[in-house]
């Protein structure tokens, strides 16, 4: 049997395909800006939450993980503040991507555009338990930078 991600149209959108893989190598499926009454226009520096028009039934033990599309972010300069963004297995609202526009020229999403990528990805859950200690390593409690860059 397949893997079937089940996705519910949201009221207002009449017209936009489901998300899905724009090849057949593709790890994430395209989501789109859900934007019947009007365009989105980002000027430097703003922070918009974009509708995609979708909610989604995951299988159990998933996640969709919500990550910036390449070519906003590396062409125009948008990014997702919280990427990769979660979408639990038990909700059931809209999907949403939130965009932060670096960019120095306005820049305006259309309905249709396709604004992020979904990838699937399997969740572990783990029993968690209170200690004193935890075990030595050759690293120990070195953070940030402390591996150095070379």
């Amino acid at each position: 049997m397949a893997n079937i991600i089940q996705f519910r149209r949201m009221p207002g959108n009449d017209d936009l395909p489901l998300p899905g893989y724009a090849t057949a190598g593709a790890a994430g499926m395209d989501l789109r800006a859900c934007l019947p009454d009007g365009d989105a226009v980002f000027e430097h520096g703003t922070l918009r939450l974009i509708p995609t028009g979708f909610a989604v039934a995951l299988p159990p033990g998933t996640e969709m993980q919500v990550r910036p599309r390449s070519g906003l972010s590396l062409k125009y300069g948008f990014i997702i503040p919280n990427a990769p963004g979660t979408v639990d297995e038990d909700y059931r609202g809209e999907i949403m991507v939130g965009l932060y526009y670096l960019g120095t020229k306005p820049f305006t999403i259309r309905h249709g555009d396709r604004i992020a990528q979904a990838v699937i990805a399997d969740v572990r859950r783990y029993a968690v338990e209170e200690v004193e200690t935890l075990s030595d390593t050759v690293r120990g409690s070195g953070g940030f930078g402390s591996t150095g860059v070379a």
